[in-house]
């Protein structure tokens, strides 16, 4: 944080309650024909639903000519805070952000020009403090998507304080950001150096098919649960679940099943964790499980690999994510419209090499230690979001104030 700024209790600052409807001009956008190319691939970023992923807001796959901007959609200035009012994302989180340039964009996104007196950035960070009552605001549509009642929204009351205060506040979230922006750095050179660190060369080894060093099996199917006695309800994990090179059990839902069935579908550390769809460059994507939920189960579509005396679950993880394994997966996946698909047979049958186990410990070891040190990182980084949004929603309600020392 550079020891310019600290935080104190707040005390004498003069802040104003400012319903959101008040707190600047709000716009909607809109689509221009998607059939007529004179609209279309110019140099103006256009914002929907689904580009808008960025706080500072400054590009789009999509891009509109300056007719076209002109004639389907809006053009706002850099500056103008945008936020999601419908589509999918709305059922778990709030977009927005603030232009970084000129940009239009589409009827899911809606713009609000700040008022006199109010900072963008301050204004975005204030309405996503507010996000669980934001989203509280989100209904159903007929296509399943949701939809944020705008006008309820105008009705939600923000805190103001003067505006040499919001810049401060400002501020000092952008100083986490820069601290947060740097150990990501620092962590995606250890991924790097972890993939350098994995074999060049798989076919230097003996292979065997997978199911000769190891035993594959799929998890419970959702749908009918029993109930009763001789049930019991346990965690699971699903394809959401399983990452590429990481178990996420920030989300874990649970399952009820008949006691006798839990050995069957019971996790244990060490198991690799393989999943069984998704885009045709995702297939296969998996991770060890290291045991931190207990009595934790795997649904259909996650492969449980256990590995035999022959083989490292380490080891063959670092070969199933490798591009030789990814490239088998991709070979064998069934492909249809949307998704990509592959069975429990294709697993099994995976060719794998088998080098001694010493071997395998010696490949491993400096890969370890870039993995324990990534994970640190990804420690500290966790806990630093965490810091940052606390000193943020107490500077945002007024409990906190920044002062300059």
């Amino acid at each position: 944080m550079g020891g310019k700024h600290t935080v104190k209790t707040a005390s004498s600052c003069s802040w104003r309650s400012v319903p959101l409807g008040e707190a600047g001009t709000w716009l909607s956008g809109g689509t221009p024909s998607t059939s007529n190319p004179a609209y279309w691939d110019g140099d103006i970023p256009w914002i929907s639903g689904a580009s808008l992923k960025s706080f500072r807001i400054s590009d789009s796959e999509r891009r509109l000519t300056p007719l076209g901007a002109k004639t389907g959609s809006r053009l706002v200035t850099k500056g103008t805070t945008l936020f999601v009012v419908r589509g999918m994302s709305l059922k778990s989180e709030f977009r927005i952000g603030v232009a970084a340039r000129d940009v239009a964009f589409g009827q899911d996104v809606k713009a609000l020009i700040p008022a006199d007196g109010i900072d963008a950035y301050f204004l975005a960070h204030a309405m996503r403090a507010h996000t669980d009552q934001i989203l509280r605001l989100v209904e159903d549509t007929s296509h399943g998507t949701g939809r944020l009642d705008t006008d309820r929204l105008q009705e939600l009351v923000i805190g103001v304080p003067p505006l040499q205060e919001q810049r401060r506040i400002v501020a000092a979230h952008s100083a986490f950001e820069r601290w947060i922006v740097a150990l990501d750095g620092v962590l995606e050179k250890l991924r790097v150096t972890e993939q350098a660190l994995a074999p060049a060369q798989w076919d230097e080894w003996d292979q065997v098919p997978l199911e000769t060093v190891a035993t594959v099996a799929a998890g419970v199917t959702l749908g009918s649960e029993p109930v009763g006695d001789g049930t019991v309800e346990l965690p699971y994990l699903r394809v959401a679940n399983v990452l590429d090179g990481r178990i996420d059990t920030t989300d874990v839902k649970r399952v009820r099943i008949l006691s006798a069935q839990f050995e069957r579908y019971a996790l244990k550390p060490g198991d690799l964790l393989l999943t069984e769809g998704g885009d045709l460059d995702k297939l296969g994507r998996g991770a060890v499980w290291d045991g931190q939920i207990e009595r934790c189960l795997h649904q259909n579509h996650v492969f449980r690999v256990r590995c035999g005396e022959r083989m490292t679950p380490d080891f063959l993880a670092l070969y199933t994510a490798s591009p030789v394994g990814r490239a088998y997966f991709q070979r064998v996946g069934k492909q249809t419209t949307n998704l990509a698909s592959i069975n429990s047979t294709q697993v099994k049958k995976m060719p794998v090499p088998v080098p001694p186990l010493d071997e395998q410990e010696r490949l491993l070891g400096p890969i370890r230690a870039a993995r324990k040190r990534a994970g640190e990182l990804e420690k500290q980084i966790a806990k630093l979001r965490t810091v940052q949004r606390g000193v943020i929603e107490d500077l945002l309600t007024g409990h906190s104030k920044m002062s300059e020392t």
